[in-house]
């Protein structure tokens, strides 16, 4: 009967986390898209410094991390210091900013798709640098989303999509995709070698250690000189107080997710979440195509099931391989 409850209770566990990430990210989107497409105020105009997104989610998680660990972690002092963050903030700073740009050249739902691509340049770099080879299983995943990714990119999109955009222009929004898939690359891997050095090291302190160097790197970007344009996003937010509200929301909707996340990680591993993160990407998708006014083709439809379903099975294999180390080890 105990047993029972408990099962019970990791199945409720598991539905809230699931519940958390689905509600904050989905909304978050819907606010990084109204954002980046609607027009505000009497004047119509667009808010144009998307940048200003990271710098306001940067302050918000740093505070966010920084209560979280005076509260939970007793203080934390026991994880990498703060300064190791610094080269990883710099890549954490160019790299979203380049992900939230493309924004202007092309719709949230290509952006989505085209970021949920990673496993492409890391396989790439795996072969072509370090000489890893895959399994043909492996390839076949990555086939299914480079191939999902390009049939997208290549249909015609809709008027209506396409009026929406600031700057509509496919071939640069698809280009800073991959160059944030790129910084991204070299952030995970750097956070990495943190980790390994620092093995006492948690979320939190990842979370503070990144905001805090995403908050110095992002203020001198925005406000480092007479006329930047953090300057300009502060006076369009004081005449236009419905985007600044709009911020805010996504800022701790991002927290927000981010308590989820660990929360998940924590209590089902990483695969678990992976799994989560992935259906989430996917609604995401059907939310703005339904909800945000960006209609997609049949084509552009089967697109999206091509790359979720490379993903899937890279999920699978994934659930698989762990099943088969969980074995072994009882094995033994």
């Amino acid at each position: 009967m105990e047993v029972h409850g408990a099962n019970l209770r990791r199945v409720f566990l598991l539905l809230f986390c699931v519940a958390g990430i689905w509600a904050a990210y989905i909304y978050q989107g819907v606010l990084q898209e109204t954002v980046s497409t609607k027009r505000f105020g009497t004047d119509k105009k667009r808010f144009e410094h998307l940048a200003f997104l990271n710098l306001a989610q940067n302050v918000v998680c740093f505070i966010w991390s920084f209560l979280m660990i005076k509260i939970w972690s007793n203080g934390g002092n026991n994880g990498a210091p703060w300064w190791s963050y610094w080269s990883a903030g710099i890549t954490n700073t160019i790299g979203p900013a380049m992900g939230i740009e493309a924004l202007k050249y092309i719709s949230y739902p290509a952006q989505v798709l085209a970021k949920s691509s990673k496993m492409i340049p890391v396989m790439l770099m795996g072969t072509l640098v370090y000489g890893i080879r895959y399994t043909v299983r492996e390839y076949i995943c990555t086939l299914l989303v480079a191939g999902g990714v390009s049939m997208f990119a290549l249909s015609k999109t809709s008027s209506k999509t396409i009026s929406k955009l600031a700057h509509p222009n496919a071939p640069l929004g698809y280009g800073l995709c991959v160059l944030n898939l790129t910084f991204d690359g070299f952030t995970n891997a750097t956070q990495d070698s943190i980790t390994a050095r620092y093995p006492k090291t948690n979320a939190w302190n990842i979370m503070l250690g990144m905001n805090i160097w995403g908050t110095i790197y992002n203020m001198v970007f925005m406000f480092g000189w007479p006329g930047a344009i953090g300057y300009d996003a502060i006076h369009f937010c004081k005449q236009h107080p419905e985007a600044a509200w709009d911020i805010l929301l996504y800022c701790l909707c991002g927290a927000v997710g981010q308590n989820f996340i660990f929360l998940t990680i924590s209590q089902f591993g990483s695969l678990t979440n992976t799994t989560i993160t992935t259906t989430r990407k996917f609604m995401s998708i059907v939310v703005s195509s339904l909800l945000g006014g960006n209609p997609l083709s049949t084509k552009q439809w089967g697109s999206v099931v091509m790359v979720f379903s490379g993903l899937s099975y890279q999920i699978y294999l994934k659930w698989e391989k762990l099943k088969r180390a969980t074995k072994k080890r009882k094995s033994i």
